[in-house]
């Protein structure tokens, strides 16, 4: 498999799930302003939509959008226990959670990170995000993970999305449980290897 990825963007989110199950992925790191891919070529020529993440399966077929890709993978190790049995009640509260994470905070980020966004534009995203992050708060401060089951590739998304607060705010010190959240899957070593090798990505 080959993942198409862009360090710190939402392909974070299948990058740890692959360290996670430890499936073996050749990365090609993609500049996501220029659409040039690592070695030349035009990202666009992969995916027409011209964003990560891209997981290019071994009989050369292409899966894109992150909550599917992440779900692939659970599947394909199923022994893991990253994402509930197919046909599932708690599969389909994982594709709530991944779906909740998808369009009510990974979308709400773009404008802070558009340069034309005004401040009172920026503000009013970022009071919906805190909105948001109530609800998480009460979710995340009576359990540690997303699902009652267990650690999912849900939290590796929310993970990847909370991380951005970093940059263009909501501070997430107004909401404790999230900062202890972070802080657990940070400590996971999958997570701490993905941070550490799309650092190290950044400064090739």
């Amino acid at each position: 498999m080959k993942l198409y990825y862009s360090p710190g963007a939402c392909s974070l989110s299948p990058h740890i799930v692959l360290h996670e199950l430890g499936l073996p992925v050749d990365t090609v790191k993609v500049d996501l302003g220029s659409k040039v891919m690592d070695g030349g070529g035009d990202f666009r020529s992969i995916n027409p939509k011209g964003y990560v993440p891209v997981l290019q399966l071994d009989d050369g077929s292409l899966l894109t959008e992150g909550p599917a890709i992440v779900q692939y993978l659970a599947d394909r190790k199923p022994e893991a226990g990253l994402a509930p049995a197919n046909g599932t009640l708690e599969r389909y509260r994982l594709q709530e959670w991944l779906n909740f994470i998808a369009t009510e905070l990974h979308k709400q980020f773009s404008p802070l990170f558009n340069a034309a966004s005004t401040d009172a534009v920026k503000d009013a995203q970022r009071k919906r995000l805190g909105e948001r992050f109530d609800y998480l708060a009460q979710t995340l401060g009576g359990q540690d993970w997303l699902l009652a089951s267990g650690y999912s590739v849900a939290d590796a998304y929310l993970f990847t999305v909370l991380g951005w607060t970093a940059h263009v705010g909501p501070d997430l010190a107004a909401w404790p449980a999230l900062q202890a959240y972070v802080q657990r899957v940070q400590a996971r070593p999958a997570v701490t290897a993905t941070l550490a090798a799309e650092r190290g990505a950044r400064h090739d």
